[in-house]
């Protein structure tokens, strides 16, 4: 959520940045109309309210028993149509409010302008591409590989669940739990980041102080019995961890991590990559998240995407890294980078991370707040956010660039002790 005193007095800036993003810069108008009416609404009661209280002393002060009476019915008038300018006043606030959960975070003036993903920036790449022709066979897809290993079951992922699931099975099954025990561990071991086990269904405020409400009601599962919702990805439960709280200075930077499944219904890629597991309603991430000062977040936003790319680096999967353009970035930042691996079955490049700098959006919304020290007024912290890594996709990564000619897999070896020593993965009869 933007601050609103900014709204009042950068109302152009504002509207400049909306189209930079290339969203509706209208909207902005709408907020300053309902402010204007909320304010005038709210000096109306104020004033009236002050006119009660002065004349409700004067009363008791009248010896004059029909001026007396006089005036208090003139207050009963009074008090009618204050409670009248009340309930206005709370419909116009109500009002403004959802206006303002409408609003996107601002770009930093670091982001480059465009309108879509075409325009994001590549900055860096890592890692050889395979050349498959020159070891004499043609790379599989893992919508043939994985069933042909027999590690995963499309028709009976639809059996149990419809379109766009899948089951994992021996070695593929393994296979996703060792990345998540080894991402896990290395994050928690090695890279400073605290661990979390967070519920997978949250109450409606908790998803509008991540964001993800009202913006994208659509495309979340909702329980509408007890009104819960499902994560669409750990973020939202690890952005409301210190939800109405004042951190302390010396705490930050917070760096937490945690496994959870995701829940999206997917309906803005509707009739896209509709083949494999590269776009599910359900799927695996290991989530970081970061709770910073202002004044580091986006040193702290560097600092998570090198520790993505050093996972990317021990898979030995080759990647690149892109700076998202104004129109790309997520609702909720105000910077961010996509990390994405190669995919030499499809031929394609994977998002594998998004890694963004929400400065103090979310923080207004869920109201977390840190105090630099003893004497100092609270302000809102900064949060970051970014996968780390997401799964099915690092799954085809592996898959298909580990593949070898006789249809087998093998592991990388970062990931044999969590697979039990296993070094290839090859079909088993069932």
């Amino acid at each position: 959520m933007l601050d609103l005193q900014r709204i009042r007095e950068q109302p152009e800036t504002i509207r400049e940045a909306l189209r930079q993003r290339y969203d509706d810069p209208t909207l902005v108008d709408e907020i300053v109309a309902l402010d204007v009416r909320w304010r005038d609404l709210l000096q109306e009661v104020e004033a009236l309210r002050a006119e009660r209280n002065r004349v409700s002393k004067e009363i008791g002060r009248m010896k004059d028993q029909a001026a007396r009476q006089s005036r208090i019915a003139e207050m009963r008038e009074v008090s009618h149509r204050i409670s009248e300018l009340e309930q206005a006043l709370r419909e116009a606030e109500t009002a403004l409010q959802s206006k303002l959960l409408w609003m996107p975070n601002l770009p930093d003036a670091s982001v480059p302008t465009g309108p879509d993903e075409h325009a994001n920036v590549e900055i860096r790449r890592w890692g050889q591409l395979r050349d498959f022709a020159a070891e004499g066979f043609e790379p599989l897809a893992h919508w043939d590989l994985g069933p042909e290993l027999d590690i995963l079951d499309f028709e009976r992922g639809v059996k149990l669940s419809g379109s766009r699931f899948y089951i994992l099975r021996q070695a593929g099954a393994r296979l996703q739990r060792a990345l998540i025990f080894w991402m896990l561990d290395t994050h928690t071991g090695e890279n400073g980041f605290t661990e979390f086990y967070v519920p997978f269904i949250v109450k409606e405020e908790i998803l509008t102080g991540a964001g993800q409400l009202p913006k994208f009601r659509d495309n979340l599962y909702h329980d509408s019995e007890d009104d819960l919702w499902l994560i669409p990805t750990a973020e939202v439960a690890l952005t409301n961890v210190h939800r109405e709280e004042i951190l302390e200075g010396e705490q930050l930077p917070l760096n937490y991590v945690a496994y959870t499944p995701c829940f999206r219904r997917e309906k803005m890629s509707a009739g896209r990559d509709v083949r494999g597991i590269k776009r599910g309603h359900q799927f695996d991430k290991v989530e970081m998240y970061k709770f910073t000062t202002p004044e580091t977040s986006y040193a702290e936003l560097e600092a998570m995407v090198a520790t993505a790319e050093d996972l990317l680096r021990r898979l030995e999967l080759p990647y690149r890294v892109l700076e998202l353009c104004s129109g790309d970035i997520s609702f909720a930042a105000a910077k961010g980078y996509d990390l994405e691996v190669w995919a030499p079955g499809q031929n394609d490049w994977l998002e594998v991370s998004s890694c963004s700098n929400c400065t103090d959006f979310q923080a207004r919304r869920a109201n977390v707040r840190y105090r630099s020290d003893s004497e100092s007024k609270p302000d809102f912290v900064h949060t970051l956010n970014g996968s780390g890594l997401a799964l099915p996709r690092i799954m085809i990564a592996i898959l298909e660039t580990y593949q070898q000619a006789d249809g087998s897999v093998a592991v990388p070896e970062v990931l044999r002790p969590y697979m039990g020593g296993v070094e290839v993965i090859r079909r088993r009869s069932r």
